[in-house]
């Protein structure tokens, strides 16, 4: 007989769904429980398997066809649905449907979840005080389902609240849920503990239920009461007494004491946390209400005291007098000196409590206090309190910074050039207090200018000040002092140096002028000679020469850094303007020499146009070009038996209108210039004309032939005027075409 087994497994209890089929097809379930409970965040496993079935097919689903919210693992006759982390998604009925041939079985488990991983919590509104009420809060964060949640708050073995949440859920979510109980602690609850316990009912049977719970002890606090101060020996003392004070003060938990002395404006100077405060060598300021305070987390108690100390009579003298100026930067030492004291106490401080920033030294009936290196801090009025006994005295001396230490500085705002405007600075740094502070400016004997500065209340620190003077300086001032006299002065004090100085020797700078070219031999040379082109300039100091080229576009082109320009053997195209530039820090002077290179005639060329041979009557121009620079002058010649005789030429051009044969004969061209000059010749052939022939000339023709159209025109003029007289009318459209 064929049976055919199928297992569900969930969370870690193990679900056997068992499918046993046979002929009459009955199926055993093990166990019989439906349904499985898992918590949310766990992981879950539910496993499906058959026996009997050598190659089952299995699928998962939930009875409503939501997604599973989980993975599916299918291994030989096993199936597996792994829900991790389980969430609201997984609480469904899930069938697995096993198919083994043509036989198909299929089998549910309801998966059922809930909420419940945290241990209560349990909140005080304050801290439980006896006789005064107190709120207790106890919450039980993310439950569900909550409709199945009780709460019960205990205080010792005794239930003080039990709370039930049954209203339905209106959605799915975990919440948190509390109860609250408001009771007056009493002595007898110091030492108990409160006990919140919450109990979930997951399960419809009578399988017990989730429990989870949290203990605190309860600390019950009494506010301090009946403090109390002893004092020893007695609250009346003599100045250098001391006095021991004992404070108590009653409560739960025990009271932390606190002493301070009161103030003249009523608040509290805090001197001590300990219950008993010793005060030694007392002095008259020390007098006064001394109060102890019992302070602990539920409230406060407090108890005063008055201390009279008497002061004695002696006498405080302080060094080095009632004021001293110091020097930034320097040591000073203060000096309090008492007399008629056998065991003084100093202490130092100054007249608005501010930092000492210095370092304070006792020793017998003197006391110092070091400054060792004064600051813009250190301006205060110091005070030396002396306590003998009961008694107090005190002197006083003021510090006054100053800073000094730098001489002036004398700075221009440019070169002194002869001529030009220039200012002149007087700085001294570092300078305090400026209001003390005189600066003025000499110029050889004579002064320039004075300046006293006005003191600025809103700043203190060191500054730099300075007065400024604008001159002309002249060639005259060259080897005159400037000098710059700073003082820092005051009747009150003392201290040295009360002035310092700058001096500067005055160099004036004269502006490049004057500057003058000489050129040996001269300007104008003939290609391959040599010529020097000397620069000189006068200034203060000495200019320095610049040689340049002006190029085409006007711009300079530098070439040489020495006063004289050496060519060696000069060319056409050395020719142009060169520039000589005098330069020093007060100006620049320029002066220009055009350089001209001149070169004998050469390259002429001579022609005959349209030909060195032509015939009767034709026209020739006989023309000499030649492109020396500088132009030469052009000279046209012809040879006649007497010599040569000079034609009038236009440019070196000669023309022949209607050559003859007398035109005919040798031609010369003289290109001549300063340097020199050339010559170039040619032979003009004219040839006669046929004498059998007729001869017409191009203008002869040419007028026959213009006659001849003028009589043609004038002759139908007059024909068609003659038509229109007789018609009173006529057109060209219209009428005969001549015959002629």
């Amino acid at each position: 007989m064929f049976r055919k087994m199928f297992v569900i497994f969930g969370a870690s209890n193990i679900l056997w769904m068992v499918f046993a089929v046979s002929q009459a097809s009955q199926i055993d379930i093990f166990p019989s429980e439906p349904e499985i409970f898992a918590q949310i965040g766990d992981s879950v496993s539910l496993t499906c398997s058959t026996a009997s079935c050598e190659s089952p097919s299995f699928s998962w689903r939930t009875q409503m066809d939501s997604p599973l919210n989980g993975k599916v693992r299918n291994e030989g006759t096993t199936s597996t649905l792994t829900m991790d982390p389980v969430s609201f998604g997984n609480e469904h009925q899930y069938l697995c449907t096993a198919i083994c041939g043509a036989m198909k079985l299929e089998k549910a488990i309801q998966v059922k979840i809930y909420s419940f991983s945290k241990d209560p919590e349990i909140h005080l509104s304050s801290p439980p005080e006896v006789g005064k009420p107190v709120t207790v809060m106890c919450s039980v964060p993310d439950v569900y389902p909550f409709e199945r949640l009780e709460i019960e708050l205990k205080k010792g073995n005794r239930s003080m609240k039990i709370q039930d949440f049954l209203e339905p859920s209106e959605k799915k979510a975990q919440e948190t849920k509390s109860l609250e109980v408001t009771f007056p602690p009493t002595d007898e609850d110091i030492g108990k503990a409160l006990v919140c316990q919450a109990t979930l009912h997951i399960y419809d049977d009578d399988s017990p239920p989730k429990v989870r719970k949290t203990t605190k002890e309860l600390e019950v606090y009494i506010s301090p009461k009946d403090t109390a101060i002893s004092v020893n020996p007695s609250t009346r003392l003599q100045e250098g007494d001391s006095v021991t004070m004992t404070c108590t003060s009653a409560g739960l938990p025990a009271p932390r004491i606190l002493w301070s002395k009161k103030l003249d404006n009523g608040n509290l100077q805090l001197l001590s946390e300990n219950a008993t405060l010793t005060l030694i060598s007392m002095r008259a300021e020390d007098s006064g209400i001394y109060v102890c305070e019992g302070d602990n987390p539920v409230g406060k108690d407090r108890k005063e005291v008055e201390l009279i100390v008497q002061e004695k009579n002696f006498t405080v003298e302080i060094l080095p007098g009632p004021q001293i100026a110091a020097q930034i930067g320097d040591s000073v030492v203060l000096t309090c000196d008492v007399r008629d004291c056998d065991s003084p106490s100093f202490s130092w401080r100054t007249q608005i409590d501010s930092p000492l920033n210095g370092n304070a030294r006792s020793e017998g009936s003197k006391s110092t206090l070091t400054l060792s290196a004064v600051s813009l801090e250190n301006e205060h009025f110091y005070l030396c309190t002396v306590m003998c006994g009961q008694r107090k005295l005190e002197k006083g001396i003021q510090v006054k910074p100053y800073s000094f230490s730098s001489d002036p500085e004398i700075e221009m705002s440019g070169p002194l050039v002869s001529g030009n405007p220039v200012t002149v600075s007087c700085k001294v740094p570092n300078v305090y207090p400026f209001d003390w502070l005189e600066i003025e400016l000499f110029k050889g004997e004579s002064i320039m200018m004075n300046k006293i500065f006005s003191k600025d209340v809103s700043k203190k620190a060191l500054e730099t000040k300075s007065l400024e003077k604008t001159f002309i300086p002249t060639t005259e001032d060259t080897g005159n002092v400037l000098v710059c006299l700073a003082r820092l002065s005051t009747d009150e004090m003392e201290f040295e140096p009360k002035q310092r100085q700058s001096t500067q020797t005055l160099y004036v700078n004269v502006a490049p002028r004057d500057t003058t070219i000489l050129v040996s031999p001269s300007s104008i040379l003939e290609e391959g000679s040599s010529v020097n082109m000397t620069c000189a300039s006068d200034g203060l100091p000495a200019p320095k020469i610049l040689w340049s080229r002006q190029l085409s576009n006007g711009d300079l082109q530098p070439i040489s850094e020495n006063a004289t320009l050496t060519f060696m053997s000069t060319k056409m195209e050395d020719s142009g303007i060169y520039v000589c530039e005098g330069i020093n820090q007060a100006g620049i002077s320029r002066k220009e020499v055009e350089l001209i290179i001149q070169v004998a005639p050469k390259d002429i060329q001579l022609t005959a146009f349209p030909s060195e041979s032509v015939k009767e009557g034709d026209t020739v121009i006989i023309s000499c070009i030649c492109g020396n620079v500088p132009p030469t002058l052009i000279i046209l010649k012809k040879k006649a038996e007497t010599g040569y005789t000079v034609l009038q030429s236009t440019d070196g051009a000669y023309t022949i209108h209607r050559a003859q044969l007398e035109d005919a004969g040798v031609y010369q061209c003289e290109s001549k210039n300063e340097v020199g000059s050339q010559l170039r010749s040619l032979t003009l052939d004219v040839k006669g004309r046929e004498s059998n022939k007729d001869y017409f000339s191009p203008e002869f023709l040419m007028l026959y032939c213009a006659s001849a159209l003028i009589l043609t025109a004038i002759g139908m003029i007059a024909y068609f005027a003659r038509r229109a007289n007789m018609t009173g009318s006529y057109s060209l459209v219209e009428a005969q075409r001549t015959k002629v």
